[in-house]
């Protein structure tokens, strides 16, 4: 058996070789040697512990304060180093010195993780995985914070809060309950697009490293002469995508939890370094005012017909943290860090972000997060007026001043860095998106991405989700679908006067149908008096309209 053990599992005996056979001397946290750890210091052999043991003292104190608050989301993860390196020029698109030119290498840090479940939770459910990057660029940290879908459940940062409340545990039991899950996604009908990835087999990769990564919000990127675009960005695994099966996740998650953090750790301490190739698609300003839908909607994609993928450059993993605590868990990305040449765009979801995120951290880690090693912009000077606050690691700006402006040689603005203009007009109001076409793009991906195989497992998988919430969210779940898809089709009937439905839109209703054969297959369910699977060839009217078979 130890013969075949891995490198993750031989972890300690790795350490001890690399580390020599003279240990080190054992101290307090201040340094002082100690001479016995095993015995309390006491008055007698069965005395009382004193006071001024503070060799017990030290070490207690510190344990009692060991944990922070794990992230709120993403707490389970897995990390890596590595570089990226530019084989393209996009320099006509981008003035950040990242990408500035071709060969360039940057220093990264990339964090994985599942979502909703907590830090000891297993790698191989259900939940989207995230995939965040920190760039350590000349300029200052660049943090691209991702999942590994292009695209999310919302798209107005103020339904967040809720809907993670709705991936977490009842308030009650602390138990997770699938009616929150299933009310929210049936009253949210923008949630179906992400949803069909999660119950695709997309929703269970194999792993972190046959998965591809997305920045999923929309960027804006400028060039030297201020011209500006929008984007997306991508990273493409060059491991190839491979999932898993509901059963073989199923496995894992009882057998071997930290199954994901374990084949990465395995794959790069193996030299088998994984690598991602990064892409962006662009879009000019002018195709964004004409464009059919809100090209800053986190709920939809960017054609890759219309908007092709352009080749940017590579990103490689390959070393392992030295302490996971200090290098992961501490590793904090923040979507507000941009450096010049890379700009937000009015993503509603993006925009929560920025402030979202940084607030978290300093919640987490502290006022000065930015400070410890992992996060800190290593390839560049900080000097700014930012002073004191708990856990101040360095000089704290010395002698500096603490204001500005000021006569006395502190750090300067350089206006070339001022943010691009742009304008803004529109009235300020409250602006409900709940119902700009939330199926086109579903039907996409069921009939053009998903084989039929592939479109049968994502039926049976929501199917095997949904039977567990109340049979009113069922009928509702699956009536809010046919019904978004009949008022898309009304409006695009009433516009080319036609009154027979557009075939584009009977896959839609397909999936309806087939989730409601499959769901109440599973649960034996009757809607009224009549069950769905006795109706033959149709199935009962869903809010008014028929689906035909």
């Amino acid at each position: 058996m130890a013969d075949n053990r891995d490198k993750t599992t031989d972890q300690m005996k790795t350490w001890k070789e690399n580390r020599g056979s003279r240990p080190d001397v054992l101290t307090t946290g201040a340094g002082h040697p100690i001479g016995d750890k095993l015995n309390l210091q006491t008055a007698g052999p069965r005395g009382p512990l004193l006071v001024q043991d503070v060799v017990f003292t030290d070490e207690m104190a510190h344990f009692d304060r060991e944990r922070i608050p794990e992230r709120v989301v993403h707490a389970k993860g897995a990390g890596a180093f590595g570089y990226f390196e530019v084989t393209h020029d996009i320099t006509r698109y981008c003035k950040a010195k990242v990408f500035e030119h071709i060969g360039k290498t940057t220093p990264i840090a990339v964090r994985f993780s599942t979502v909703a479940g907590e830090s000891g939770s297993a790698d191989t459910v259900r939940d989207p995985r995230g995939f965040a990057v920190k760039f350590y660029t000349d300029e200052g940290n660049w943090d691209l914070t991702g999942n590994n879908t292009p695209v999310f459940f919302i798209r107005d940062a103020l339904l967040f809060p809720s809907f993670v409340h709705t991936q977490k545990r009842n308030p009650q039991t602390h138990m997770k309950d699938p009616d929150m899950v299933w009310d929210f996604w049936s009253l949210r009908p923008e949630c179906l697009h992400q949803v069909s990835f999660l119950f695709s087999d997309r929703g269970l990769p194999d792993g972190y490293r046959h998965m591809n990564g997305y920045g999923s919000h929309t960027f804006k990127l400028v060039n030297a002469d201020g011209d500006r675009v929008y984007c997306k960005f991508h990273y493409k695994t060059d491991q190839g995508i491979k999932n898993l099966s509901v059963e073989e996740a199923e496995h894992l998650a009882s057998t071997n939890p930290d199954y994901a953090i374990g084949d990465l750790f395995n794959a790069i301490a193996n030299g088998n370094y994984p690598s991602w190739t990064f892409y962006i698609q662009v879009m000019t300003f002018e195709q964004a005012e004409k464009f059919q839908f809100n090209p800053f909607d986190l709920t939809k994609v960017w054609s890759h017909k219309e908007f092709p993928l352009i080749p940017v450059g590579r990103m490689v993993l390959n070393r392992n943290p030295v302490n996971y605590f200090a290098e992961v868990e501490q590793l904090a990305f923040d979507p507000s860090n941009m450096p010049p040449g890379i700009e937000p765009s009015p993503d509603k979801m993006l925009q929560g972000r920025l402030f979202s995120y940084p607030d978290t951290h300093r919640h987490r880690l502290g006022a000065n997060y930015l400070q410890i090693p992992v996060n800190c912009p290593f390839r560049t000077r900080v000097a700014n007026y930012q002073r004191d606050g708990p856990m101040c690691m360095f000089d704290n700006q010395g002698g500096a001043p603490n204001y500005y402006p000021n006569s006395f040689s502190a750090p300067e603005t350089q206006p070339q860095f001022v943010e691009s203009k742009f304008q803004v007009s529109p009235d300020v109001a409250r602006y409900n998106s709940a119902d700009e076409d939330n199926v086109t793009q579903v039907r996409t991906f069921f009939t053009k991405v998903l084989n039929e195989d592939e479109r049968q497992r994502l039926c049976q998988n929501m199917a095997g989700s949904l039977k567990e919430a109340q049979l009113f969210i069922q009928k509702r779940m699956v009536s809010s679908g046919s019904t978004n898809s009949v008022k898309l089709l009304e409006k695009q009937t009433e516009k080319k006067k036609q009154r027979k439905f557009d075939q584009n839109y009977q896959y839609v209703y397909f999936l309806i149908l087939l989730l409601g054969l499959l769901l109440f297959s599973c649960c034996s369910s009757t809607w009224g008096s009549a069950s769905l699977l006795s109706c033959g060839g149709a199935v009962p009217a869903l809010d008014g309209f028929a689906v035909i078979h």
